[in-house]
């Protein structure tokens, strides 16, 4: 791909948090003139500001002005907060200014090969993994893992070469500027979440699909075969198609798929079996599902079966996703902050057995509650429920049964009270878990932030907590 010359541009970049402060960084190296923009007033900035004092960019603080727009700029980027909707954004595109972001400049950028990896849940466990796998595979110099996890990969594209390997996460966000797509693109599944951005269902799917849209014909693709609107887009691939998924694979198809609690690969006319199912330390099913994943879009790196399952071996998860906190008066505490959907608090309770105490709330997304309050009436002894989506969600849940579960429901205001009444609730041989359904962006900064917060808080409990 041909390198795009900065030298001279004029960019104008909405939203001053990791991504757009990562674009700034790369774009004014490269001899743009950058124009970084925020709500935020400068009080709230000094700490961005002081960082970026050595770039020479321009700041616009306070509001988003559409005066930025004149004289128009070469570029206007969006970080992943700045909705299509901003009225800047939609001058902007009166204008005819073209729109962009730091993904898509990466992939412009990058010298490697690249592989990018969304889904509605299990992105950043599958990007982690397959990270992991790559790097056991003596193919690739250097493996780069980051994106929507971590650092925006922008930041160390000058420093990559061509025999390298760039695993990006990608979120909708990011996905819907994209005209350009990574040689190998990988979507996990889609499921109803960021409706509050996308608006519709069909407008989110077609915001992860562009990851196939732009690909070449020696590209690949990797599909759930289980996920209805994942496998529905394989007519949309350019190149080679691999699947993933509990079920058969149809003859002539390559891909991973179990049988008998086996793992097996097959790709160029061989069936391989994968030596996984004794590596694998990560709960429930959809981590089956996720190392599945990984190791089909693994293969179609080149990795072979022995750097899978060290990728596997010793994975014991990612931050906020089903982590293990402790054991306190017989109760095993788990961290699930990032479930902010109900389909991840789905996967999560179903990860366990035996007796459940739930903690429920957040932010809503304009997201339905009614499936997972269907198996909550199934599964969880208790639920707590809190912050903006509690109104919600006990409409969803319904008047209590006496003698049926869930045997309580408690209502409170914030998540430090929720985890207080948890503790009220916890006994010997119950699983409390902390997943919430709703974003965390009524009371904190981000679900890493919220998950924080839970495991400070559980960690602090003593044994004479009432």
């Amino acid at each position: 791909m041909a390198q795009v010359q900065w030298n001279g541009k004029r960019a104008l970049i909405l939203g001053a948090a990791r991504q757009g402060l990562a674009l700034a960084r790369y774009l004014a190296r490269h001899g743009a003139a950058v124009t970084l923009n925020d709500r935020r007033s400068p009080d709230q900035m000094q700490t961005e500001m002081a960082a970026m004092a050595d770039t020479g960019i321009t700041w616009s603080l306070g509001a988003h002005p559409l005066e930025l727009l004149q004289p128009a700029p070469d570029l206007l980027c969006l970080s992943g907060g700045i909705p299509l909707e901003n009225p800047l954004v939609q001058e902007a595109l009166r204008r005819g200014i073209p729109l962009s972001n730091d993904t898509q400049i990466f992939l412009q950028a990058a010298p490697c090969k690249t592989l990018g990896i969304t889904g509605s849940a299990g992105k950043t466990t599958t990007t982690t993994l397959v990270g992991r796998m790559a790097q056991q595979s003596a193919q690739y110099r250097r493996v780069w893992v980051g994106g929507n996890m971590g650092d925006p990969l922008i930041n160390y594209v000058d420093e990559m070469t061509e025999a390298d390997l760039a695993v990006l996460e990608i979120s909708s966000f990011q996905s819907e500027l994209l005209t350009v797509s990574p040689e190998i693109a990988a979507i996990l599944n889609i499921t109803p979440n960021h409706l509050d951005r996308h608006g519709t269902m069909e407008a989110y799917t077609a915001a992860k699909a562009r990851l196939l849209d732009f690909q070449s014909p020696g590209a690949a693709a990797i599909l759930n075969r289980d996920d209805e609107i994942s496998w529905g887009l394989r007519d949309r691939r350019k190149g080679r198609l691999l699947s993933f998924g509990f079920s058969p694979l149809r003859e002539g198809e390559e891909g991973v798929y179990e049988q008998s609690n086996r793992f097996f690969l097959n790709q160029n006319g061989k069936t391989e079996r994968l030596p996984l199912e004794d590596a694998i330390e990560l709960r429930g099913e959809h981590n089956r599902l996720n190392v599945m994943a990984a190791c089909a879009i693994a293969a179609a790196a080149g990795c072979n079966a022995e750097a899978m399952r060290a990728g596997v071996s010793g994975f014991k998860g990612v931050a906020h996703r089903l982590e293990f906190v402790r054991t306190w008066r017989g109760a095993h505490w788990y961290n699930d902050s990032i479930a902010t959907a109900p389909e991840r608090t789905l996967a999560a309770i179903r990860s366990f057995g035996g007796p459940l105490i739930l903690l429920l709330g957040g932010r809503d997304k304009n997201l339905p509650w009614e499936a997972l309050a269907q198996v909550v009436r199934q599964r969880v002894d208790h639920v707590v429920i809190f912050g903006e989506a509690r109104e919600k969600i006990e409409t969803a849940l319904g008047a209590r049964v006496l003698g049926s579960k869930p045997y309580s429901i408690t209502r409170v205001n914030t998540c430090r009270e929720a985890v207080l009444a948890a503790s009220r609730l916890a006994q010997p041989g119950f699983v409390v878990l902390f997943s919430p359904g709703g974003t965390s962006y009524d009371e904190f900064k981000d679900f890493e932030e919220r998950g924080e917060r839970f495991r400070e808080w559980v960690l602090e409990f003593s044994e004479t907590l009432r």
